[in-house]
């Protein structure tokens, strides 16, 4: 009887089908990797959202709400949006071109850069799993053609085609397929809900973004309150 099994395939085949192994094999530590990295880091920031944004809205000053900010979000997904609004509020360039565009549109082109980088650090690595969960079944499909054809070749040079030796070699070429979903799926899976809870963050940021935005440019009468707060820090 002869041997067969996923082990006597790998070792009886060629570089082509162990260079397709190899490439499965790097795509699927490739996505899981990042599958995990991503997932603790969504997880953290969507759990530390509600507390960040809490405190930074109990702040006497923005200045303070920007402290409180960047010690409670530590994924720093909302931080850099206060930043930019505290940046652009406070900046005085009356001899530069940006010095001449009124301080609401200053304001928001500051919060619109800075609410993309967010939501690109928030998207960043779902190409890899979509291409990861596309393509890993095609390669696995690669390396069982190319094992049948093998295997259908030297069937033919031997000149014994029975069924008991074809069926051993092209079951054995089938198991590249199984490897290609065996990859895909966990990626296509990942990248479905990585991708739900990015675009939940996404929302908050939106909603974030409008409300500071809001509370820079409105009239405020909190303002000589803290223009009275930093001169006594000053002092």
């Amino acid at each position: 009887m002869a041997n067969t099994g996923i082990l006597h395939y790998l070792q009886t085949s060629d570089a082509v089908t162990h260079g397709v192994a190899y490439l499965l094999l790097a795509m699927s530590v490739a996505s899981w990797c990042f599958l995990i990295v991503k997932s603790w880091m969504l997880a953290r920031a969507k759990r530390q959202a509600p507390r960040a944004l809490t405190l930074f809205w109990q702040a006497a000053t923005l200045s303070d709400g920007v402290l409180a900010l960047r010690l409670a979000d530590k994924e720093r997904v909302f931080a850099p949006l206060a930043e930019a609004a505290l940046e652009s509020a406070e900046a005085h360039m009356p001899g530069a071109l940006l010095g001449r565009v009124e301080r609401s549109e200053r304001v928001l082109r500051a919060l619109r850069q800075a609410l993309t980088a967010s939501q690109r650090r928030l998207e960043f690595g779902q190409v890899l799993l979509a291409s990861v969960g596309s393509t890993a079944p095609f390669v696995g499909l690669l390396g069982t053609v190319w094992g049948i054809y093998h295997a259908l070749g030297s069937i033919a040079a031997s000149g014994q085609a029975m069924i008991e030796n074809v069926a051993g070699p092209v079951g054995e070429a089938l198991i590249m397929t199984a490897f290609g979903l065996v990859v895909a799926i966990p990626a296509v899976l990942a990248y479905n809900v990585l991708g739900r809870m990015a675009r939940q963050l996404s929302e908050e940021l939106d909603g974030f973004a409008h409300d500071l935005h809001a509370y820079v440019c409105a009239p405020q009468e909190s303002a000589p309150r803290e223009a009275a707060a930093r001169r006594v820090e000053a002092s």
